[in-house]
């Protein structure tokens, strides 16, 4: 198995800019020598984000004479391209997030270095210069034994627990801080006659968000990580992963949730949250612009983060969208040169202002919706990545997806949460080691 590594996304990015110098051109670079490119894309058409991405397309083949063939794949995205991985058939550049990315391109050795991409100048800058380099500590962008990154990040996600600030004003003026702030507010709102927490119970990363947060805010980003790596399956009865577990099912005894959660399908309960039928939602930066077609009349929205626990620091999940490169592409460098071109202000600008999502540069223009969340994203004392970094091969979607889906809908105690996680990765690591 091919490890990656946390700190040479720090250290390398720098030596990768002065090494690629002159070796890739950015926006702004001139027409170019044409050729092709084949991009397979994670968006659908009419997303925000593909509009966005499709207006980049054509002016890159304006101005580099490259024909870009695109496939507008969705979601779904990562799992097409699996089989086409050891065939001469595979796409030039593909996208999606950090954690689907991960273990099918970067665990396998499946992914190219992409030198070009980040040494490219954009805007009169370094494509490195402009991926912050905060948001890089904790998530494995370099392979071990790899000189550069195997990832371009071009939007930031995050969650946050979101609001109707038109209903809650008191909640954006004054947001519960810590954990026991927090569950006074839920009890407050249940005194009120209104549902607390809306959740789509059938979407397992969502119900994944309660339990994660929980555990990095108590241990620290890695937390969990360094839990998955034990191959025994016994650090799950550690202190701090219990302690996560009792929270989740706090929520759960406590009626928080809304009626049905647990036996509804997507999207009836963020629907339901968008027509003030509960008063809040824990989700990602998506939820403005996925809500917005059926949210009530007047709707603001707004956000805070996940409290702290026991006066333990506010981390945030930084997360990414980005390119990759597949090893057997026949036309990396071209791959490369729309990847790096893609973050240039114009568009990382409308990523922020049309999508209304996160865009990675600093500097880009956000619209009001996700406000909230970049100002909480500044203050963060540190940042962890989906599932707190964990890629290890199937482990999320066959144990840790499914038993935290349980302790969330409230089929196992957080007692028996912790005994499923032992017992499963005990037997996880023996069939994969």
């Amino acid at each position: 198995m091919v490890k990656t590594r946390t700190l040479s996304a720090l250290a390398l990015i720098s030596a990768v800019a002065l090494a690629a110098t002159g070796c890739a051109s950015g926006a702004g670079g001139g027409s170019g020598s044409g050729g092709t490119l084949t991009y397979w894309s994670m968006w659908k058409e009419g997303e925000g984000q593909q509009k966005v991405l499709a207006s980049a397309i054509a002016d890159f083949t304006k101005e580099t004479g490259v024909k870009v063939t695109v496939q507008w794949q969705g979601r779904d995205s990562v799992k097409k391209v699996v089989p086409t991985l050891n065939t001469n058939n595979v796409p030039d550049l593909i996208d999606s997030s950090f954690a689907k990315l991960a273990p099918v391109l970067a665990t396998s050795g499946q992914a190219k270095e992409l030198t070009a991409a980040y040494g490219a100048d954009v805007d009169g800058k370094k494509v490195s210069d402009l991926v912050p380099k905060a948001y890089l500590a904790d998530a494995d962008i370099t392979r071990e034994g790899d000189t550069a990154p195997w990832m371009l990040p071009y939007t930031l996600t995050s969650d946050a627990i979101w609001f109707n600030a038109a209903t809650h004003p008191e909640l954006a003026s004054a947001p519960p801080k810590d954990w026991n702030a927090f569950v006074a507010e839920l009890d407050t709102l249940k005194a009120a006659n209104e549902v607390p927490l809306a959740i789509d119970g059938d979407v397992s990363g969502y119900n994944a968000y309660w339990y994660t947060s929980a555990l990095v805010h108590i241990a620290g980003p890695g937390a969990m990580k360094k839990i998955a790596e034990d191959k025994t399956g016994k650090a799950w009865q550690g202190a701090d992963a219990v302690e996560a577990a009792t929270m989740v099912q706090q929520l759960v005894d406590g009626g928080y949730f809304i009626s049905g959660y647990n036996a509804s399908k997507w999207p009836a309960q963020q629907q339901a949250w968008a027509d003030n039928k509960a008063a809040l939602l824990y989700n990602g930066t998506w939820i403005p612009t996925e809500t917005a077609s059926y949210a009530t009349s007047g709707f603001q929205y707004s956000s805070f983060p996940f409290p702290t626990v026991d006066g333990g620091k506010q981390v945030s999940r930084a997360d990414f969208i980005g390119f990759a490169v597949p090893a057997k592409a026949k036309n990396a460098e071209n791959a490369q040169k729309f990847a790096s071109f893609f973050l240039s202000k114009k568009y990382q600008d409308a990523l922020g202002t049309d999508a209304k999502i996160l865009p990675i540069r600093a500097d880009a223009a956000i619209s009001p919706e996700v406000d909230s969340v970049k100002k909480a994203l500044d203050a963060a004392d540190g940042f962890y990545v989906q599932n707190d970094g964990i890629t290890l091969p199937g482990y999320a979607e066959k144990l840790l997806y499914p038993t935290i889906d349980q302790l969330v809908q409230g089929k196992l105690s957080a007692t028996e949460f912790i005994a499923a996680m032992t017992s499963g990765q005990a037997d996880y690591w023996k069939q994969n080691s």
